[in-house]
């Protein structure tokens, strides 16, 4: 499926066509309103609804007063609604934002203006906020929710200026010499206090009106009145005596939120000013799921300057808990509505949701533990506004029959067995989280607090009541690091299993810690090793050369084994690649895990402000399996994704049970030309010449001229650097020796060797005239890098004469045709090696036995060969027309436009001889491996479709 232009459906007015088609939304379900533009009638139309919610267009663009007045005939028929006005140059979406404080709501008309023929790319992210999955069904409060997410301006505003207030009040604590850990504790507390002012947890604005009533101008008694503040939210009542007016109203806290005594210094007049403009800003509207990445911002000098435009995706992560479990909660309430049985199913899912236990392994500052906090409190409302429903009904029942029979007495349903509504059964303390960080983990506690007390606020304004809260009786708990015990929060080194035992009802889902293999330090390696060794399906394995994330897989498999639980991780999409996959998927088999749905490559932006997006996946996975698992794919990196059912998924993330490639010395195919590595010199430097001033006297002396070669490897050859070497092969090691110009060097090189700790290459010191590895190509052959940046379409692949002498670095074909450098050059190809070779860092590492020897390459016919080797040909000499290295000519997004053509009519030729579409890589990937494992037994040749014949016979 290609990817949609969203905003070129936007700006053809194709409103229904983007919402029903592309956006997923349902059709509309109300008649076209007549309205009055300046003294002309203008028709306003429904184009689309979802649970009430509906879309308007109005195909005029009056001035923003008269769009309040259409927006407001509008509301008495819609509710809910987005309202879009247009004409052909611009368009207003309308949103209408609402706030509710102190009791009262008030709402505020939000504008998003898009100008026809420019970029808005915050329109798109909207668009594909609102974007329905195929098997998504969201309730009406979880819809307006999304749409509140995509388009409530006012949020975002609250939120970066409560960004910056928070950045402010860390600087002011820091330059008074405040402890990290003391300034984490009191912007938790201050965060608390400011939350509690917006959301009726006592008198409306009792903190704001504490600090202005109650501290001096100058902020000088200020840090003494929060350290007494700070105490008595610690104290209970009965334990409190002489409270002093200013203190009068603040609750009794508990949680351990306050529990801690820590002094702060005199902080003077700035944090007083700071945390007074921050209680005019309305926390109420902050969702407590970006408070981490705002704290974190606040820790770091370069981020605070960064910070107000990127924090971590709900939508991210809703993708990795929607599949995990939620949707299928959302479905269990949606098939129980409107069911015979409705009322005692309704009770049974509330029941189920009291169950779960939910355990983020890597929470850093809770945003998994707090969306899905949040998704199962907004669903068991849901839930408890049917069962009111039903209990109403049941009480007219039973009404209806005492007068029918002239029956008297009280009302009861069910035979007394009507539900108690108070006290939710989500509760925090079926909530946990490990930590490492004592100062993100201080923040998750704190934040799920505010998501409780959010909840409440909803279960109020829906269903009329909700439980007191303070003193707090319950609390997420949060395992982490502490100043007396530092590794007490290294979910590596903890038991899983003593947190939430394994069962139906336990859920594990997080994001852990993206530190690649060569990037983790020796404590990082420690752990890798011992929770490899611990894991038994893991032996024999190269387990050695895995991420660090892979540490959290062995530990979710070891508490998967035996149980009906259920795990999801985003990872970097290294995990599913090359010999991390290799490694890891023969364990899972082995352990009997399947993966049940998987996210494939998308980009994620990270916590961390201004941080760059990484590549990553999710894999969610179960012991006991699902029967339909789904993949989703991304035909664009940043863009929505595509859902497949499939029946089996790997750790390639393809649509397959299949295992990894088998790797192998020689292709499947006798007739094909080999390919291998260059040569290696093991020389000192001293067999290699680099710079000129090695290269003129060599040059000069008669003898050494003549073994003077062009020296190639793979940067080299990508950014035409010119180098030499010389190449004694043939020639006496005695007649050399004669030579001052050369014995010299090769003195060098046996004295090299010599003190090399490998003794095979000691041995080569007694021909030091020689590379100690030799396997240069006899004929001209195609040349490519060992290693290619993850920066380009395609490895960059050329032919080179035979006295071009390759180095280790380079990898050959000898006397390769035209049509295989045709495939290796192709689009095909490239899937090929970006699902299976290996990796360095994050660059594409080629090697003989699994890119090429292992490849399944297709019988072309004398026409396609022709086509495929034409192509080739082009390619070659429209290289060497542009004069570029090809380092240049490749670079992602800057290939000039006639090597584009051809590359893209050479992958389509490509395609053709395999039968496969090139646009779905999944597909292609899968197909591959299919085909791969034909030819080496594991499947049956009727399995695969298209046929798979063998190798072009006229190679």
């Amino acid at each position: 499926m290609m990817a949609v232009n969203l905003l070129g459906l936007v700006e053809s007015h194709s409103y229904q066509v983007l919402f029903l088609a592309h956006l997923r939304w349902s059709r509309p379900d109300m008649p076209a309103l007549a309205v009055d533009v300046d003294g002309a009638p203008v028709t306003v139309t429904n184009v689309s609804s979802y649970k009430g919610l509906r879309v308007w267009v109005c195909p005029v663009l009056p001035n923003a007063s008269r769009q309040a007045e259409i927006d407001r005939i509008i509301a008495k028929k819609s509710t809910d609604r987005i309202v879009i006005f247009h004409n052909d140059e611009k368009q207003v979406w309308r949103w209408p934002s609402r706030n509710v404080k102190g009791g009262s709501t008030s709402t505020r008309l939000t504008s998003h203006a898009h100008v026809t023929g420019t970029s808005n790319p915050k329109l798109v992210e909207r668009l594909q906020l609102i974007t329905l999955a195929i098997t998504e069904d969201l309730n009406v409060t979880q819809v307006i929710e999304r749409v509140r997410q995509a388009f409530d301006v006012e949020t975002e505003k609250e939120t970066k200026r409560a960004s910056k207030l928070m950045a402010s009040m860390y600087d002011t604590l820091a330059q008074a010499d405040c402890s990290e850990h003391d300034i984490s504790v009191t912007l938790a507390r201050l965060l608390f206090l400011l939350f509690g002012d917006d959301t009726d947890m006592w008198t409306k604005n009792l903190f704001q009106e504490f600090l202005i009533e109650h501290t001096s101008r100058d902020g000088s008694d200020l840090a003494e009145r929060l350290n007494e503040l700070f105490a008595h939210l610690d104290t209970r009542p009965a334990d409190r005596t002489e409270v002093g007016q200013h203190l009068a109203g603040f609750k009794y806290i508990n949680g351990g939120l306050f529990s801690e005594r820590i002094t702060l210094p005199k902080v003077g007049q700035g944090l007083r000013t700071t945390i007074l403009d921050a209680c005019s800003s309305n926390w109420s509207d902050i969702s407590p799921a970006i408070f981490g990445s705002m704290f974190q911002s606040v820790r770091d000098d370069k981020t605070r300057r960064e910070y107000g435009e990127h924090y971590t995706s709900e939508t991210d992560i809703l993708k990795t808990l929607n599949p995990l479990f939620l949707d299928e909660l959302r479905d269990e309430f949606a098939r129980a509505v409107g069911h015979r049985e409705e009322y005692s199913r309704l009770l049974k899912l509330r029941e189920r949701l009291g169950r779960i236990r939910f355990l983020d392994p890597a929470c850093g500052c809770g945003n998994f533990i707090i969306i899905a906090y949040r998704e199962m409190r907004l669903l068991e409302i849901s839930v408890l506004e049917r069962i009111r429903v039903k209990e109403s009904e049941q009480l007219v029942s039973l009404a209806a029959n005492q007068l029918e029979f002239g029956l008297e007495g009280e009302l009861d349903t069910a035979g007394g067995s009507r539900t108690t509504l108070l006290d939710p059964v989500v509760r925090l303390d079926n909530f946990f989280g490990i930590e490492i960080d004592e100062w993100p983990a201080k923040i998750a506690e704190t934040a799920m607090f505010l998501i409780d007390r959010q909840c409440d606020l909803q279960m109020l304004e829906r269903l009329g009541f909700a439980p007191e809260r303070l003193p707090i009786q319950r609390q997420a708990s949060i395992i982490s690091a502490t100043p007396e015990n530092p590794s007490g929060g290294n979910a590596l080194k903890l038991d899983w299993k003593k947190i939430i035992a394994p069962g139906p009802d336990s859920i594990i889902a997080g994001n852990p810690p993206f530190i690649g293999m060569a990037w983790m330090d020796k404590a990082q390696q420690n752990d890798n090793r011992q929770i490899f060794a611990m894991l038994p399906e893991a032996h024999g394995e190269r387990t050695g050369r895995l991420d660090y994330v892979a540490c959290w897989y062995a530990k979710a498999i070891d508490y998967l084994r035996g149980s009906q639980a259920r795990v999801a991780f985003v990872s970097t999409n290294s995990i599913t690649q090359g010999d991390q996959a290799r490694a890891l998927d023969p364990i899972l088999k082995r352990a009997g895990v399947h993966i049940d749905f998987a996210h494939r490559t998308f980009k994620w932006q990270s916590e961390a402000t201004g941080g760059a997006a990484v590549h990553c996946v999710i894999i969610g996975m179960s012991a006991t399996g699902r029967p339909q698992r789904v993949l989703f794919d991304y035909p664009q990196l940043s863009g929505s994704p595509v859902a497949r059912p499939v029946t089996g998924i790997n750790m390639y993330l393809l649509d397959s049970d299949l295992p990894a490639p088998v790797k192998r010395r020689v292709p499947f195919y006798a007739h094909l030309p080999k390919m291998t590595k260059g040569s290696q010199a093991t020389d000192g430097g001293h067999l290699i010449v680099e710079n000129a001033e090695d290269l003129a006297p060599l040059k000069a002396d008669p003898v050494a001229r003549k073994y003077l070669r062009p020296f190639m490897q793979g940067r080299d050859m990508l950014n035409s650097t010119e180098k030499w070497c010389l190449w004694f092969e043939g020639a006496q090691l005695a007649d050399l020796q004669q030579v001052p110009a050369i014995a010299t060097r090769l003195e060098g090189v046996a004295n090299a060797r010599l003190q090399s700790p490998t003794a095979s290459v000691q041995k080569q010191a007694a021909i030091p005239h020689l590379f100690t590895q030799r396997r240069q190509p006899k004929n001209r052959y195609l040349a490519l890098p060992e290693v290619s940046s993850e920066d380009r379409e395609y490895v960059p692949m050329t032919y080179l004469e035979a006295d071009v002498i390759a180095g280790n670095k380079l990898i050959h074909v000898d006397a390769c045709p035209e049509w295989l450098f045709g495939v290796l050059q192709s689009r095909i190809f490239m899937v090929w090696l970006r699902t299976f070779a290996g990796r360095l860092k994050s660059d594409l590492s080629i090697s003989p036995d699994l890119a090429y020897c292992a490849f399944p390459f297709p019988d072309l016919s004398a026409d396609q060969t022709e086509v495929i080797s034409s192509l080739a040909e082009r390619i070659v000499e429209t290289r060497l027309e542009l004069g570029k290295p090809l380092s240049v000519l490749y670079k992602r997004g800057q290939t000039p436009s006639q090597l584009v053509s051809l590359h893209d009519k050479l992958d389509a030729a490509v395609a053709d001889a395999f039968e496969l579409h090139v646009e779905d890589e999944l597909e292609v990937a899968s197909e591959l491996l299919k085909r791969h494992h034909i030819l080496v037994g594991t499947v049956k040749a009727r399995e695969v479709s298209p046929p798979l014949l063998g190798a072009a016979a006229n190679a």
